[in-house]
């Protein structure tokens, strides 16, 4: 059994695409997924899967949801290594200390063109990098006010899914005690 998270995109969000997360654990352990845990209502779950193919297993979760909620939310899906490694590769250690301002952005695949220019434009008291799949935005002045975190994604040129330091730390201890 591999340990998997999914990190859902724009469930329970201003009273659109709503999704219990008791509804959720029961479509993923209806498509056979094990050991599913929720971490608060923004779409984070943690579960075992036998399923090899992450693609084809993200696409029937979609498609589950999509038959009984009639949405089909956007996701990303890692594996425990995954998650391990962006925490790992945090360039911004300092920005630890207060969680709500360090955000990592999951993205779909990797940019094969991201207008990084475009994003240093942008920039005002924050600090970005892009590491592969993750992109890691320090805010110094809080999301809610960044012009660059609103952008973010049509800069990349890839669908991704933003969690806080905070919401990373305890999915990854839930993920590494998953089973």
């Amino acid at each position: 059994m591999k340990t998997l998270i999914a990190l859902f995109r724009g469930i329970n969000v201003g009273g659109h695409n709503l999704l219990p997360m008791r509804e959720l654990v029961a479509i993923l352990e209806s498509l056979g997924l094990e050991n599913v845990a929720t971490y608060i209502q923004s779409g984070n779950a943690v579960f075992q899967s036998k399923s090899r193919d992450v693609s084809k297993l993200a696409a029937r979760i979609r498609t589950a949801i999509k038959k009984i909620h009639g949405f089909q939310p956007d996701l990303v899906l890692l594996d425990l290594n995954e998650l391990q490694q962006a925490v790992e590769s945090n360039p911004f250690p300092e920005a630890e200390a207060e969680p709500s301002k360090l955000h990592l952005y999951f993205l779909g695949s990797v940019p094969q063109k991201p207008d990084l220019a475009g994003i240093e434009s942008l920039k005002a008291r924050e600090r970005f990098a892009l590491v592969g799949k993750v992109f890691y935005l320090h805010t110094l002045d809080g999301l809610g006010i960044s012009k660059l975190a609103a952008r973010t994604e049509k800069l990349l040129g890839v669908s991704a899914t933003a969690r806080n330091w905070r919401t990373v730390q305890k999915v990854l201890e839930m993920a590494e005690g998953c089973g």
